[in-house]
């Protein structure tokens, strides 16, 4: 499958899938790999990838009529090349009779990837291209690697609401967020923009500043052993190695007149 690989003056790398405009792996300067990949992915035209940083639109879950999580992640993008550089991809899809049929809009959707040293910075965005508004959810469905998931919490979520996906109730988080409590599917809305994944590997510490602009919602998730076991294109073992924080917009639809353009960003660096 037709990938663009980036790589930068100090080692940074990162491999983009065209299908979906699928970031599938970053490598920082002076690191290994900060996000996880299935081995069990079904690696084929218009089937989802598990891992990277899918991007979701038009819809979130299964949050209105589409297939889970929508159909951009799923379809062929184009590479940019008048924007792109050896750093720097920006990839774009526009709709066609394919995604009119699922979805009667019209739009152009651009992901800008964007490495340098030890960060990542992701940005999509949306312009109605059309004649009439239309509402959409989105988000940067981004699968960090951990090395043990009961070593590793998101710091930033202290005081917050959240709404439990598994029972569908409305809670508080008091403190950090570890993610060791079985299935793991929480939406914060409103949240702050800056975050930190905290994992302790054996002596040694990894932190990953992660920062978003233009997404107003975060969706921590990890299926946990009785789900990950159902799942085909995951290992048994793997939800042990991976921890989604995504940035994303589904509690309040973004709403797009003719001419106007949406953009949701999100950052991470290696500290």
């Amino acid at each position: 499958m037709a990938t663009v690989v980036l790589r930068g003056p100090n080692g940074e790398q990162a491999t983009i899938l065209l299908q979906g405009a699928h970031l599938l792996s970053w490598i920082p300067a002076g690191a290994d790999e900060q996000l996880y990949l299935s081995a069990n992915s079904a690696w084929a035209a218009g089937s989802p990838v598990r891992g990277g940083v899918p991007v979701i639109f038009p819809q979130f879950a299964k949050l209105g009529r589409l297939a889970q999580h929508g159909f951009a992640r799923t379809l062929p993008w184009q590479l940019d090349k008048t924007s792109s550089n050896a750093t720097t991809a920006v990839l774009v899809l526009r709709d066609d009779d394919g995604t009119r049929l699922l979805w009667p809009q019209s739009f152009e959707l651009q992901l800008r990837i964007h490495i340098t040293g030890r960060q990542l910075h992701l940005e999509l965005s949306c312009l109605n291209t059309g004649t009439t508004p239309f509402d959409f959810t989105s988000a940067l469905h981004t699968y960090l690697a951990v090395t043990d998931i009961g070593q590793a919490k998101v710091l930033g979520l202290e005081g917050l609401p959240y709404i439990d996906a598994v029972d569908q109730q409305e809670k508080m988080q008091y403190e950090a967020l570890w993610a060791t409590q079985g299935q793991l599917n929480r939406v914060y809305r409103q949240c702050r923009p800056d975050l930190l994944l905290h994992e302790q590997q054996g002596e040694a510490l990894r932190q990953i500043a992660i920062r978003q602009q233009g997404f107003s919602d975060v969706v921590v998730w990890n299926p946990g052993e009785a789900l990950c076991a159902t799942l085909p294109d995951m290992t048994p073992q793997g939800y042990l190695n991976m921890l989604c924080v995504e940035a994303a917009q589904l509690s309040q639809p973004v709403h797009l007149d003719p001419g106007q353009r949406w953009i949701g960003a999100q950052s991470l660096q290696l500290l």
